[in-house]
Formats: structure tokens, sequence, C-alpha cells
């Protein structure tokens, strides 16, 4: 330390120091004011991109909430439109199945006509064949009744006395 102490020349000292302080205004005037300047517009620009980011993110989570509240609201379009579905299913069920009991009983009604009118002409063809017979068998008797002289005399008699009494 003795060494530089005799080595110290304050001529050189003086100059360095000058040379120090010229160096310092020039670095001042024309480079930190364009660093500072480039930083201060990095920094800037960062915090833009920041902000950008943020703000990305808040679009992202209210596109997120919408699409949320889309597929809630789809969900829900599609329960009523399955709802409606069902509906419309058990009402065309139940027309379909009312359609046929009209049916069905409109067949029964005309299959009960059509036996009581095939009853009612069997009835009357039988009443006709048994009005024939009975006839046919009258004729026999009276015919067989009416060959005797005697039993044609008691007939008549008869049967004035029966006109006479009613």
């Amino acid at each position: 330390m003795d060494q530089l102490l005799n080595d110290f020349s304050p001529g050189l000292f003086f100059m360095q120091a000058i040379i120090l302080l010229i160096l310092i205004v020039l670095m001042r005037k024309f480079a930190w004011k364009p660093i500072l300047d480039s930083l201060q517009d990095r920094e800037e620009g960062i915090q833009n991109a920041l902000d950008a980011a943020a703000d990305a993110k808040k679009e992202m989570q209210n596109l997120n909430a919408d699409n949320e509240k889309l597929l809630k609201e789809a969900r829900a379009e599609r329960e009523v439109m399955l709802k409606e579905a069902r509906e419309m299913k058990d009402q065309i069920v139940a027309t379909a199945k009312q359609e046929a009991q009209t049916i069905a009983d409109d067949m029964i009604i005309q299959a009960k006509a059509t036996i009581t009118s095939e009853k009612q002409a069997a009835m009357s063809e039988l009443k006709n064949t048994v009005s024939g017979l009975a006839l046919e068998i009258a004729e026999k008797v009276v015919k067989q009744e009416l060959s005797n002289k005697d039993k044609q005399l008691e007939l008549v008699e008869k049967s004035l006395a029966e006109v006479t009494l009613n």
C-alpha cells in the first residue's frame, strides 16, 4: 500500500476524474436515456401483454360461462322436447286405443244387429214352416172329418154353437 501512495500522481488523478466525469455526462446524454427509454418501452410492452393476457383470461372465463349457460339451455330444451315427444306418443297411443275400441264396439253392435235380424228371419221361417205344417195337418184332419156326413153336420153345429157363444 505504501507503493500506491508513492506512485500517486495528482495530475493523473485529476485527468482520470475529468475523463470519468465527461464519460458519465456523455453516457447520460447519449446512452442512458435511450437505454432507460427502451427499458421503459419494454416494461410497458410486458405490462400491456400481461393486461392483454388477463383480459383474454377474463374473456375466456366469460366464454366458458356462456358455453355452460348455452349447454344448460340446450339440455333444458332437449328435456322439454323429449317430454313433448313422450306426451305426443302417449296421446297418439291413447287416440289409437280409443279408435280401436270404438271400431270394436261398432263391430259388436253390428254383429248383434246381424244376429238379431238373422234370428228374426229364422224365427219367421220357423213360424212359416210350422204354420204350413199346421195347415197341412188341419187340412188332412178336416178332409178326414168332412168325408163323413154325420161328422160334417156335427162340426157345423159345433161351429155355430161357438159363434153364437161369442
